[in-house]
């Protein structure tokens, strides 16, 4: 059955983010033959609608109001439902973001729709549309099929690879006016206290720490590490609330949940609450004194030993590497 499949595109500093081209390739799956109309909302947007093109949409549709300049749950939600009006989708795809879990439900409820959100995998089976999302905390899987009404999903960043980027796509870009108005929130100023770097949700690499690293310092050698792989920093919630770092580096339940290629965890012990976080990542390497540790269990690699003695000599081993194959 052919759709009509609304994908929304998030864009941080001016740069369209990578969940935005997986979803896309999500909505692909879900339009099964049909239109993928990639949303863009903020200001001064219009010139990134190409690159949505090229990643695979087939038409991108923009709302262009300086009161979406930064993301609100009222203005973006406005916007969005402004945009269904004009095109009347059979199905909306977005990421399971920071901003797809606030926006997604409120979405949801306006249009009386259901949502399965946090989805790691699609599939066009039998006839039906199956997806796949954890449940428990990431203990077990569930299979869901939407069998009436609107399809509306948000997909886990890195989980549903991204098309080949091709410079020689078309397609057209249109605009539709929406009302922003009464706004319950304005955002005024953003400051950052998170270093930065490459984004702790999108990143193919991480390097993790734990109370283990014993204080800020301690992450220093993390962060070297990481910046040799090209990947982002993270902790445990332990290392956030000993103060080592800032809690927006906190992955788990009660932090980010991410899935990268590699995931190195340093002086973690590996409790349910980091694990239901991280433990999706596709190859696990867990360094750690106690040869007990519950992080072993998932570990695909474990390091018995002091990570200060083990996380430099990783450094040293990866940048020789980096300078043979350069």
């Amino acid at each position: 059955m052919a759709r009509k499949v609304l994908v929304l595109a998030e864009v941080r500093e001016s740069a369209l983010r990578n969940v935005s081209f997986e979803a896309i390739a999500a909505g692909k799956i879900v339009a099964e033959g049909g239109e993928v109309v990639s949303v863009l909302l903020g200001e001064g947007v219009n010139s990134l609608a190409n690159e949505l093109i090229a990643y695979g949409a087939d038409r991108v549709v923009t709302v262009e109001d300086s009161k979406l300049a930064q993301y609100t749950p009222d203005g973006y939600s406005q916007a969005f439902l402004a945009v269904v009006e004009t095109e009347k989708p059979e199905a909306i795809v977005m990421g399971h973001t920071a901003l797809g879990k606030d926006l997604s439900p409120k979405l949801a409820a306006k249009l009386d729709s259901g949502l399965v959100s946090d989805v790691t995998a699609l599939e066009a089976a039998g006839g039906n549309l199956v997806f796949t999302r954890p449940i428990y905390s990431g203990k077990a899987f569930e299979k869901k099929i939407v069998t009436d009404g609107l399809i509306f999903v948000t997909v886990r960043p890195n989980n549903i690879a991204p098309f080949e980027k091709d410079g020689s796509r078309t397609g057209k870009v249109t605009s539709v006016q929406a009302e922003i108005k009464d706004l319950r929130t304005i955002v005024k100023e953003v400051v950052r206290k998170a270093a930065q770097g490459v984004d702790l949700s999108e990143a193919k690499v991480i390097v993790a720490g734990g109370r283990g690293v014993k204080s800020e310092d301690g992450f220093r050698p993390l962060q070297e590490l990481a910046n040799v792989l090209g990947g982002a920093v993270g902790a445990s919630r332990g290392a956030c609330d000993a103060e080592y770092c800032d809690y927006s580096l906190q992955i788990g339940q009660t932090g980010k949940v991410v899935t990268p290629d590699l995931y190195i965890a340093c002086g973690i012990s590996g409790a349910i609450q980091h694990l239901a976080g991280m433990s999706n990542s596709k190859v696990i390497v867990a360094i750690n004194k106690d040869p007990e540790a519950n992080i072993f269990k998932v570990a695909d690699y474990g390091i018995v030993g002091d990570l200060f003695e083990v996380v430099p000599m990783l450094t040293e081993e990866f940048k020789k590497l980096k300078i043979h194959s350069s």
